[in-house]
């Protein structure tokens, strides 16, 4: 549908949406939901929250999730349609509407809404990155980093009201508008899926086997390596490098506007004003959904406690030993495999080829030859799932603030919407952590 405005407009009274449709309301929080604080509901699923969906009924398959049954007493009730924030990250998007009856972590505030509210078109409001902005001016905290969002600072923020049947058009439009882009990111990721297989098989190859294929072989001794170039050497990883898990999350305060990148299991997470690490280095997820991913940092930055860092010994080349550490799909060594956790000491002790170091360079450089155009096509394929990701922010904020009038949408004959469709909106790294470690005091 074209974009259309509402016809007429008037000052809101906040910096953060300067106007509103005539017809809509700006109340505080405590107008619109109220407290709930209900323990002592072992028998509920336990739920948990993505930071770009909302919540979910959490998977207790997982075998972290299935020790901290034994402290389901303690954990609060959150009935169908509550919303349901985590205090210290609510900043990030780390809050929704309850699908089902359910326990969230006592690190969290469950607001239980009032008739004339719609959860589901709050959580899609809270999530926008002008409010988002906004629960940082109303949360406190001994450092920055630390800030909590209490229900007595929540109740005071405001909020948009469009009448309720307003709301409920949003939602139906947006969820609509959701599932279209759900299907594109799950092809595109579909497609970044073949293509890294494509490029591990180039990779696994060159490792194990080397580029000479008349050279002769002999038996590794490694049931997945096989056998290797005879002029080879099957070592333990701790003969070619050092390894150490990454710093805890107080180390240093996250600061967006700081020096210093902080990375995790798959990139940078923040940046920081400390660093504890100088150089070139290979990094490896420690553990969640992250576990075993493989990546290549140099400078000054901080590896949080998601990372083990790697330091590569002088008489290997750092290149070929992250392709190598890659192609060992690492994650089967976790400690389980329902909660991925790597042991440095275990991925020390795993056994590895090792060819001489000028054959090192050699191979990670043909390597680079020839995936060069397969990542070419994943960045490019990256690329275009966060442009689709920004529209869908930006259309969010316009439609939940009234910038955009939906009021006349029908949906058509293919906007059905499945709740399971929609999970591809998010990734398995954007599970937030429900801050177990958390008192929960409020």
């Amino acid at each position: 549908m074209d974009t259309v405005r509402y016809p007429s407009y008037r000052d809101s009274g906040l910096p953060w949406v300067p106007e509103i449709p005539e017809g809509w309301q700006v109340l505080r929080n405590g107008r619109l939901f109220a407290h709930r604080v209900q323990t002592g509901f072992p028998d509920l699923p336990i739920l948990e929250v993505s930071l770009r969906t909302g919540v979910r009924v959490r998977d207790m398959e997982n075998l972290k999730r299935k020790q901290v049954m034994s402290q389901k007493e303690k954990y609060k009730r959150a009935a169908k349609g509550d919303i349901a924030y985590n205090m210290m990250r609510m900043w990030q998007g780390a809050l929704g509407a309850a699908p089902v009856d359910g326990l969230v972590s006592p690190a969290y505030v469950v607001a239980s809404p009032f008739p004339e509210a719609n959860s589901a078109y709050f959580s899609y409001l809270f999530r926008t990155a002008a409010y988002m902005r906004e629960v940082n001016k109303f949360s406190r905290g001994i450092v920055s980093d630390r800030n909590r969002l209490y229900w007595d600072e929540f109740k005071q923020m405001p909020s948009l009201l469009p009448p309720r049947a307003e709301q409920d058009q949003i939602v139906a439009y947006l969820r609509v508008q959701d599932a279209h882009i759900a299907r594109f990111i799950k092809a595109k990721r579909e497609l970044i899926n073949l293509l890294n297989e494509q490029k591990l098989r180039i990779i696994d190859h060159a490792v194990t086997r080397g580029l000479d294929a008349s050279v002769a072989l002999k038996p590794s001794g490694i049931e997945w390596l096989g056998d290797v170039p005879e002029h080879w050497q099957v070592n333990r990883l701790k003969t070619l490098c050092a390894m150490k898990s990454g710093d805890g999350i107080t180390s240093f305060s996250i600061d967006e506007t700081g020096e210093y990148p902080v990375y995790g299991g798959n990139g940078i997470r923040g940046y920081t004003s400390g660093f504890t690490h100088d150089g070139e280095f290979i990094l490896i997820g420690r553990q969640g959904a992250l576990c075993g991913n493989v990546h290549h940092v140099s400078g000054r930055f901080w590896p949080s406690e998601h990372a083990v860092v790697v330091t590569v010994r002088p008489q290997h080349d750092i290149q070929w030993l992250r392709k190598l550490l890659s192609a060992m799909n690492l994650n089967q060594y976790s400690i389980s495999a329902a909660q991925p956790g790597l042991s440095v000491e275990r991925l020390l002790n795993l056994y590895a080829p090792v060819p001489p170091l000028d054959e090192q360079g050699y191979i990670a450089n043909t390597i680079e030859l020839e995936t060069q155009d397969i990542e070419i096509a994943i960045s490019r394929t990256n690329h275009e799932i966060s442009l689709i990701l920004e529209y869908r922010d930006r259309l969010i904020a316009d439609v939940v603030t009234g910038q955009i009038d939906v009021r006349d949408w029908l949906p058509g004959p293919d906007d059905e919407v499945a709740d399971e469709a929609l999970a591809a909106l998010g990734g398995d790294e954007d599970i937030e952590a429900d801050g177990e470690d958390e008192d929960g005091e409020e």
